[in-house]
């Protein structure tokens, strides 16, 4: 099979589509009579645990060698052995170009290869994307109003209701999902400069629950010295969330951390009692969920020029102190040619991806080995020097819908 492969889609329950695949071997023409087919000697219930060990790509190429295996991967029973299987697999990596076209390539780093995957029509390289279990969040930078969730592989969808509250300088969009029921919290951060005053800043929380489908302010507050920006993640109930100096603060504290509790939430006022300090200066920092451990991706800042990245670092949260896991070897650093002060990241599970906006290198950590490593060759190209591509992780599954 090529590496950059073209993925079809299917809904669950409905027609698969024809999938582009080459065959891994070529039978001759000629079959023994004596030949017995294994698959008209298995019954259902065989095939479908055989058929659940499949990777997902797989799987659309099993939908199309005939009805019966049709019937098969689009049955609850077979959702239901895939969910037993799919805990072995790894979160994928989704690429695409900063423009409106509606495509990208997914990584497969279990068996290495690129797939091509339409984005959502509603997507473009504009929207804040946040991911959790198989579902992936899309919020519009620029109306602040459209939102929706989506599952990349069964393209099962859901737009949400409007979020209540004004227009934000800032918004940071986080997602989780109930692992066993499914239902899902959105959570979004918005900071909104107080006129005439760029030292403070309103900042709100809202979250939105799948099961009422209602959206409740959780929190408002104004931030002395300090806003908030794109970067936030939910982890083991709590919302963590980035605040940016504004001044006055040191050199090496322009970068600062916010838990706020989703279940009990602060009182007016509290807030800036759950604040923690970044490991270092930073030129940017990215959060996510690994096994409900709040990780950060941080971009080292020089010690004489803050804004100026000389390394990247990965740190754990361990109640309010951040512990240092692995820094970038300078070998990858330089491997990404010239790297930019921000960047993107984003993982889940044990795998950490990083790539830099001004090319398609894409780059991989696995926290429980402590080992980096390169992705295969991406197949999109630069086709003009200010090209720019970004990218999100998610898991890829099929028993999650919107």
């Amino acid at each position: 099979m090529d590496r950059d492969t073209w993925v079809s889609h299917y809904q669950y329950g409905s027609v698969i589509n024809p999938v582009n695949f080459d065959s891994y071997s070529e039978f001759d023409d000629e079959v023994s009579k004596d030949v017995v087919s294994v698959d008209s000697a298995l019954p259902d219930d065989i095939l479908e645990r055989i058929l659940a060990c499949l990777p997902i790509a797989s799987i659309f190429r099993a939908g199309c060698v005939c009805k019966r295996w049709h019937e098969i991967v689009t049955s609850k029973r077979f959702m239901w052995n895939f969910t037993v299987n799919v805990l072995s697999h790894k979160p994928w990596y989704f690429m695409f170009t900063n423009n409106d076209e509606c495509f990208g390539y997914s990584y497969d780093p279990a068996l290495k290869k690129w797939y091509g995957i339409d984005l959502p029509y509603f997507v473009t390289s504009n929207w804040f994307v946040a991911s959790s279990f198989g579902l992936v969040c899309f919020l519009n930078n620029d109306s602040q109003s459209d939102l929706y969730v989506y599952n990349p592989i069964t393209r099962s969808s859901k737009k949400l209701v409007e979020p209540s509250g004004k227009f934000s300088d800032y918004s940071a969009l986080a997602i989780s999902v109930d692992k066993k029921s499914h239902k899902y919290n959105v959570s979004i951060v918005k900071s909104k400069q107080v006129p005439n005053n760029f030292y403070q800043w309103d900042l709100s929380i809202h979250v939105y629950n799948s099961e009422t489908m209602m959206w409740v302010i959780s929190l408002t507050e104004v931030l002395n010295g300090w806003r908030a920006g794109d970067e936030c993640v939910i982890c083991d109930g709590s919302l963590y969330f980035l605040l940016y100096s504004t001044g006055g603060g040191m050199p090496d504290n322009r970068h600062g951390l916010i838990k706020y509790n989703l279940s009990s939430r602060s009182s007016h006022g509290l807030l800036m009692r759950n604040f923690i300090p970044a490991p270092c200066s930073l030129t940017c920092g990215r959060l996510m969920n690994l096994k409900e451990k709040l990780v950060m991706v941080g971009g080292i800042g020089k010690q004489d020029r803050s804004d100026i990245i000389k390394g990247i670092g990965i740190w754990v949260l361990n109640g309010t102190e951040w512990q240092e896991v692995a820094r970038m070897p300078h070998k990858y650093f330089q491997g990404f040619g010239e790297f930019d002060d921000v960047f993107a990241s984003s993982g889940t599970g044990d795998l950490i991806y990083i790539q830099s906006y001004g090319a398609p290198a894409l780059l991989l950590f696995d926290m429980n080995q402590k080992q980096w490593k390169w992705s295969q060759k991406c197949p999109v190209t630069k086709r003009f020097p200010l090209q720019l591509f970004t990218g999100f992780c998610f898991e890829p599954r099929l028993e999650v819908s919107a």
